[in-house]
């Protein structure tokens, strides 16, 4: 099927239903389809809501209504984000468009209790327990009644296909991880700081457990062994790369280019990048959405978050190739850690067979 036609079949399950939502992966068009559907539903007189999670992928709705000519739609749209949905009166719209439903919180519940029109919400990653908040929210909002996943795309030749590598380190024995104290702090190594912090979690309860688990998560995201063994991943990969940091300041250790809004230089750094002058660039998130690399065929994700709909916005970065191609994306993990289990839970979405595990511990 072409991207047209499953854009169609999707529209088509929308049909007589009032409030509906809308599986799509990444590069099938799912904004293109929320235009489609309010060309299909809109009258002159009536007012829209978009919401999304950030101004970014707000923007896009603007960028698909001038690109496909129905730039005459936005002049009847209202544009905000999750977190000031509940500043607007719901009585004022009768179209709402929930990008990214998989955003939905019980916080939202106010304006959507009070909202009486229509709804469509859209996914790349919809939730999958039904059982979760935003599984729960989703459901009775914005209930999915047409999915079309990544490995759908692939086998239609929509989307390249793809490969995923997971790089499985040793937390590191050298004392080279910094711990900094009231009276100043001291050296310590990877293994002996993750044993630390899971020994708070295991004695701790409530708040000081959620807190606990955070600055665990902090800890191994620091861990210098994964910079290392990027850098000497990157040296070994001549094709057109692109590198997934955890904070700016990593990405500007892992690379001489770099894309964040801290970097006067991001701009350019993007377009060479794009023009193949430069085969590697190291960004954080702001490259995760609505950004398209011509011949980008691998990437390097230095943290999996244990959140698929983070690593599936990096992965599609990887998935605009030409169909007969196949990118390669590399995850970095820590055995033996929690790291393990967030980047099992990250990769639920994708092909098995199309995920290998292999510990590629060198001496650095």
């Amino acid at each position: 099927m072409t991207r047209d036609e499953i854009q169609e079949q999707a529209l088509n399950a929308t049909d007589g239903k009032h409030r509906c939502g809308l599986g799509l992966a990444t590069g099938v068009g799912k904004t293109l389809v929320g235009l489609k559907h309010m060309e299909k539903h809109c009258t002159p007189l009536m007012n829209v809501l978009v919401v999304g999670p950030t101004r970014s992928i707000l923007s896009e709705w603007q960028v698909q209504a001038h690109k496909f000519n129905k730039e005459r739609l936005l002049s009847q749209v209202t544009f905000s984000t999750y977190l000031s949905l509940n500043k607007l009166d719901p009585r004022e719209y009768d179209l709402v468009y929930l990008d990214e439903c998989h955003s939905l919180l019980d916080s939202h519940r106010d304006f959507l209790d009070n909202f009486s029109g229509k709804i469509l919400g859209l996914s790349g990653t919809p939730p999958k327990r039904d059982y979760s908040e935003k599984g729960k929210m989703v459901n009775e909002f914005c209930p999915i009644v047409f999915s079309y996943f990544t490995d759908d795309a692939i086998g239609d030749s929509i989307l390249n296909d793809y490969k995923i590598i997971v790089h499985q380190l040793k937390l590191g024995t050298a004392k080279d991880v910094r711990v900094d104290t009231k009276t100043g702090g001291f050296m310590t190594s990877e293994q002996a700081n993750y044993g630390y912090w899971g020994s708070r979690i295991s004695g701790a309860s409530g708040k000081s457990l959620q807190i606990a688990r955070i600055m665990r998560m902090k800890a191994l995201m620091a861990y210098p062994s994964k910079e290392k063994y990027a850098k000497h991943l990157a040296d070994s990969i001549s094709s057109k790369c692109i590198i997934f940091a955890n904070t700016q300041e990593q990405a500007d250790r892992l690379c001489q280019h770099s894309y964040h809004s801290n970097n006067s230089k991001s701009s350019e750094n993007l377009n060479r990048f794009k023009k193949g002058e430069i085969l590697k660039l190291a960004s954080v998130m702001q490259l995760n959405e609505g950004v398209n690399i011509p011949d980008l065929k691998q990437g390097i994700i230095m943290h999996a978050y244990g959140n698929e709909r983070k690593s599936a916005q990096r992965i599609g970065r990887l998935l605009r190739l030409n169909p007969d191609d196949t990118a390669i994306v590399h995850i970095l993990c820590y055995m033996d850690t929690i790291d393990e289990t967030w980047v099992k839970e990250a990769l639920e979405g994708y092909d098995p067979a199309k995920i290998t595990w292999k510990d590629f511990n060198i001496k650095l």
